[in-house]
Order: C-alpha cells, then structure tokens, then sequence
C-alpha cells in the first residue's frame, strides 16, 4: 500500500505542483482585483451651491486669504502682468470645528476651477505602493482639468514627521507627496489645500514654502464672530422676540462654530419637543446647556451627597463672585447632567487672551472653591474635585514650565522645552514651584469663603431649595459685598524649594516653613 502511494506521489508531484502554483496566482489575480480603488472626489464648480462666502462667518482673515487664490484662479491676469504667481498649496490649521472644511467647500463653489477632494487617510493602506500610486493618479487628474484645486482632508494622517513610526508605507507615501507638489511646472494653474488640526505633527519638509506657501490659522471666533455665525445658522429658523443672538455669543466664549451650529440645531429640536412655533430663550438655554455639560442625567443623590454638592458649586461660585479677576457666573446648578453632579457657568465680559500670573492663581483659587468649602462645611473632602484637581495640576505646570511664572531664578527666567535636558535638582524645585502655587491658590479660596461664609450658607441654601439660581439670583445673593482683587504679590514663603536651592552652595538647608 505505501509502495503504492509512493508510486502516485512521484508520477503525480509535478502536476500537484503547477496546480498549486495555479491556485496560488489566482488567489492573487482575485486580492487585486479585490483591492480598495478610491476614486478624489470631483465638485463640480456649480455643486454644492449652499456654501458660499456669506454663509461662512467668524473667520474673516481665512476668507481674505482664501479669496485671493479664487481671484487668481477666475482671472489671472492681474496678477501675472506683475509677475505674480499663483500659491501652489494653502495650509489650513486650527483647533477642530473651526471650519477649516467648510471655507474649502466655499471655494468649491465660488471659483471656476475643477475642485478635487480626498481624505488623506485613503492614501495609507496596507500594500505597499497603492498610497503614492493614489497620490499620482490624484494629482494626474487634476492636471487634465486645470485651473484646478486639489483639497487633501486631514493631512496629518499622512503628513506625519518622518521618523516618528515605522509606517514605510506612510513615509513613503508623503515622499511621493513631496514630489509632486515639487513638480509642478510654473504654468501649471493648480493649487493644493489641505487642513489639519496637528500642525506641529507635519514634516519640516511639507510645510516649506514652495509647498505649502500661505498657512492659514483658522481660530476660534470672538464674539463678533460667533454673533455672525449663530446668525447665520439661524436664518432658517424662526425665532422669539426674547432671544438676543448677542447675548448667546458673550456666553459662548472658546466655542468654535460647529458648536455654535450644534447649539443651534439643539434649540430647534428643544422647540419642536414642546411643540413651539417659535425658538425661545428658554430653548437656547437648554440647548447651551446640553453642549456644554451634557445630557441631563437620571442620577438620583442622597440628602447627604446633594448638601455635598451645594456647598461644593455653591465654594465655586462665591470664590468666582468675589474675586475681580475672574468671569462673572451665569448660572448655577445642582442637577446632574453628564458626568458632572453639579456646575456653574461662566458669562465672561469680553474675551480675553492672556493670563498674568495672578489672574491665573485666582482661576485656580474658584477650581479649589468647591474642596475647600467641602473641608470646611463637613471636615472632609470627597471624589467631586477630581476634575478640578487635574486642572489645577494643568495650570500650575504651565505656569512653571511654559510660562516661567515661578519665582525662583530657577523657574523664573526660563521655559523648559525639553525636561529630560535639566538637573535633578532643576526638576525638583519645579515640582516644589508647582506645590507653592497650588498652595498659594488654596490659601486664597480658604481666606475667602472663611471670610464669607455667610454667603456661602445663602448660595447653599438656595440651590438645595431651587436646584439653579440664575444671574439676577446671584446678584440678590452677593448684594453689598465688594469684589476682592488679589493682584498684589505675595511675600515670597521659604519651604521646600529654598532648601533645595541652597544646596547649591553647600550650606545646611533651612527648616521648612509652615504649608498650607
């Protein structure tokens, strides 16, 4: 028997072999022929019509920019009698849901040029060669339509410093990038946009100019901004004679217009589940609310926790009531939504974009408010100031390490861009920079709600008895009492940081002083 399996196997072994290797051809004629072929998406210059420079707001200088290469796309003639060429890429960057994809869909409709898009996230796959050869058949399309404009979504997924991974495929793909964006002839009327959120991710090579010539930082808008773009996205909706969009805005402030547009479109079905013909006050209330500090929530509180957490945003809200510095309170509420049991929010005056030193320590002494006040209403604190603790630990690093807000020569005169390339002893008096300021911070919120804990028991009070107290509220609560302004420096408190810096110079280190 195996005499005779033996026999079959020596005259059959080179027919088994070619059908096996048949079988194994086939498999791989099928996997390419499976292969994903993503197609750039064409916008036609008419499609799209909705979008348009006026239906865009908040982001006036992107506009401005962007209107330029338009101008020269339609009508170059202007520009070239002066020797002017046209920008061969346009960076946008910026936080996420400023509108970067928005202004290129805008520019899809108002030039005259054939408009390609793509997500840069198609040009990586798995097989190698498919994300530059994606690149080519892009960039070969958009040479046969030209004037034409190439969008590339989300660059940073293939833009990526070279070296960061092991990704050959993705260095690879953004080598081919490179060169064709190198490779435009000069009468070549085509031009590359692209958006992105990481810009400090890109590679130093993409962002040269000849490549990318013009980098666009589309920010946040102010409140002139965010008033246009809530007008804007509610031209289609019938409004109450009670809502002032100027008021929605100044409460708004930090929010990008996608969260502007989702507050919107939350007043609306507000409206329509209480069968309103009109959107209201109340319903952009709620809708600001629901964005900011979530769905309301079925949490259910015993007598204890709820008494917690009264005098836990009632702590919050008088610090940010006393102190000048800090934005005025909106409202306060007791009612869980979210992760959060409770919340206060803020109606700043204006917008502001720096932070002195001592603006900063009385943000931290309103976010240690709450813990404080649980320490000294109960002799005990609890879990709620987790948050709260992780951004005072946020704020004070930035002020050591980024800002140079400390106070000793160590951390005063100097931000520290690389931690790995000081001392020892450098890092240890930072962290002892750190604690000084969290401390400093702390004495102040205990020096003002022992110092007005009056008012403390009416906010207390108050919320356990209506849950939320509104600003006309507020203002009953804290009539009469004068702002505080800690501005003035502290005299400096020897501790921790003083002995290690007096190790330097060989000396016995000090006691350290009493902390708080």
């Amino acid at each position: 028997m195996s005499q005779s399996i033996q026999d079959f196997a020596n005259q059959w072994s080179s027919a088994i072999g070619i059908v096996f290797m048949g079988l194994l051809l086939y498999v791989l004629w099928r996997t390419l022929k499976l292969m994903p072929r993503t197609k750039p998406v064409q916008i036609k210059p008419q499609a799209n019509q909705e979008i348009g420079w006026e239906e865009i707001a908040g982001v006036d200088e992107a506009k401005d920019e962007l209107r330029e290469v338009v101008e020269f796309l339609r009508d170059p003639r202007a520009f070239t009698r002066l020797g002017a060429r046209v920008p061969k890429g346009i960076l946008l960057h910026g936080p996420p849901g400023t509108g970067k994809t928005l202004l290129a869909k805008a520019v899809a409709h108002e030039s005259g040029a054939q408009f390609f898009s793509q997500s840069a996230s198609s040009f990586v796959e798995m097989f190698a060669g498919l994300g530059a050869a994606r690149i080519r058949r892009l960039f070969d399309e958009a040479r046969k339509h030209e004037p034409a404009i190439l969008f590339i979504d989300e660059l940073d997924a293939v833009g990526a410093r070279r070296g960061s991974d092991n990704n050959s495929e993705r260095e690879q793909t953004l080598n081919q990038l490179l060169v064709e964006m190198d490779g435009f002839p000069d009468s070549d009327r085509i031009v590359v946009m692209a958006a992105s959120n990481l810009l400090e991710k890109l590679d130093p090579a993409l962002l040269r100019p000849g490549r990318f010539d013009r980098q666009v930082f589309v920010s946040p808008p102010d409140v002139k901004g965010r008033e246009a773009i809530l007008r804007v996205h509610t031209r289609n909706k019938p409004l109450r004679e009670d809502v002032d969009l100027t008021l929605v805005a100044a409460q708004t402030s930090g929010l990008t217009g996608a969260d502007l547009a989702n507050i919107c479109n939350e007043a609306a079905i507000f409206c329509a589940r209480r069968d309103g013909i009109a959107i209201g006050k109340r319903d952009f209330d709620d809708a600001l609310e629901r964005v900011i500090a979530g769905v309301q929530s079925s949490t259910t509180l015993n007598d204890h926790e709820r008494r917690v957490v009264a005098y836990h945003e009632a702590g919050h809200a008088l610090c940010r009531e006393l102190l000048t510095t800090t934005e005025r309170i909106h409202k306060i509420s007791i009612v869980p939504r979210g992760r959060a049991l409770g919340y206060v929010m803020n109606l700043p005056d204006e917008d502001s974009y720096l932070k002195t030193r001592e603006e900063l320590i009385d943000q931290m002494a309103v976010l240690l408010g709450g813990r404080v006040a649980e320490q000294q209403v109960f002799g005990a604190v609890t879990t709620g100031a987790a948050n709260d603790l992780q951004r005072v630990a946020e704020i004070t690093r930035s002020m050591v390490h980024e800002y140079a807000m400390g106070r000793s020569p160590e951390t005063s005169n100097r931000a520290i861009v690389d931690a790995s390339a000081v001392s020892d002893l450098t890092r240890r008096i930072q962290d002892e920079e750190q604690q000084e300021l969290a401390y400093e911070a702390h004495r102040m919120a205990e020096t003002l709600i022992v110092g007005h804990r009056d008012r403390l028991e009416v906010f207390a009070t108050e919320l356990l008895e209506r849950e939320v107290l509104e600003r006309p509220d507020i203002d009953r609560i804290m009539d009469g009492v004068p702002r505080v302004d800690h501005r003035a420096p502290e005299p400096r408190r020897p501790g921790l940081r003083v002995a290690a810096a007096s190790r330097v110079d060989g000396g016995a280190p000090p006691a350290p002083g009493p902390q708080a």
